[in-house]
């Protein structure tokens, strides 16, 4: 039986679509906009003529920075820092997640307060960079940047939640058949676990892919710099880039930016579409069994 939708669900239905449609708009603006000053050309950048589509369509920004080694180094450096920091961070969000999950865990109602009173509080910058520098030894090290915010409080509460709506049936019957908590764990638990790891992976990701707070205080090396930290001193207009010395760089300094700017996103925006099922479905469950 067909239901006819009131004229009031119409008139919402209409003005919630447009109220989307503008943020949508909102949202995408901004890219769509450094895409095509990336494609256009000086001048008409200069000009403020670039608004939605090139004018004077170029390649010239790309092919200038893709023939920079630097570039490619600094790149390199990213994909090491958002891979590694990405594996670690969801084994050590799952793994203290998983016994939070359980009601019957005799520190609970102990250990959950304490980590969500992480969340609210913080010790400080000055106490964190002492801490990471002189007490761990990590300055100028990989491990500064991968360590320090392994395990975020928010991305805990939402694997958490979603392991404590798992069916409990599951588990009982694994642990009667003498598998122990490690082997229902990575049995059982993990593999019903998809959607929600997929979710934290792209979060984990994302977060370390654009980091570049943590690598300028912590790293000196300047060879060790990853992408987000190179671009943020090229949008700032520093001279001590290798990209921005020379002649050549000056002609196409309105664009540069934009093109590199793009490049570096170009790997989120690809790798989204792929996990985009899991994320809907892990941010669902995780919600609804909260």
């Amino acid at each position: 039986m067909n239901i006819k939708p009131s004229k009031g669900y119409r008139i919402f239905q209409v003005f919630n679509t447009i109220f989307m449609i503008i943020i949508i708009f909102i949202t995408l603006y901004p890219f769509v906009y450094l895409v095509a000053q990336s494609f256009s050309s000086e001048a008409a950048v200069s000009a403020g003529k670039v608004t939605f589509f090139p004018i004077d369509f170029t390649l010239d920004t790309y092919k200038y920075i893709l023939r920079d080694d630097s570039f490619f180094h600094y790149y390199g450096n990213t994909i090491l820092y958002s891979v590694i920091g990405t594996v670690i961070s969801v084994v050590c969000t799952a793994l203290l997640a998983y016994p939070l999950s359980k009601p019957k865990l005799r520190l609970n109602k102990f250990l959950t307060p304490f980590v969500v009173f992480t969340m609210y509080f913080t010790g400080g910058l000055i106490p964190n960079y002492i801490l990471i520098t002189q007490w761990l030894g990590f300055q100028d090290s990989m491990l500064a940047i991968v360590l320090p915010g392994a395990i975020s409080t928010f991305n805990l509460l939402v694997m958490k939640s979603f392991f404590a709506g798992l069916p409990e049936e599951l588990e009982e019957a694994a642990s009667i058949d003498g598998m122990g908590t490690y082997g229902i764990f990575l049995k059982i638990i993990i593999p019903l676990s998809k959607p929600i790891i997929a979710t934290m992976c792209l979060f984990y990701l994302v977060g370390m892919w654009n980091e570049w707070f943590g690598p300028m205080m912590y790293l000196e090396t300047k060879d060790k710099w990853p992408i987000a930290l190179w671009v943020r001193q090229l949008v700032e207009g520093a001279n001590n880039t290798e990209i921005g010395t020379s002649a050549e760089a000056s002609s196409v300094q309105a664009t540069l930016k934009s093109a590199t700017m793009v490049l570096t996103t170009l790997p989120i925006v690809c790798v989204y579409p792929f996990v985009q099922r899991y994320f809907v479905q892990g941010m669902t469950i995780g919600a609804v069994k909260g």
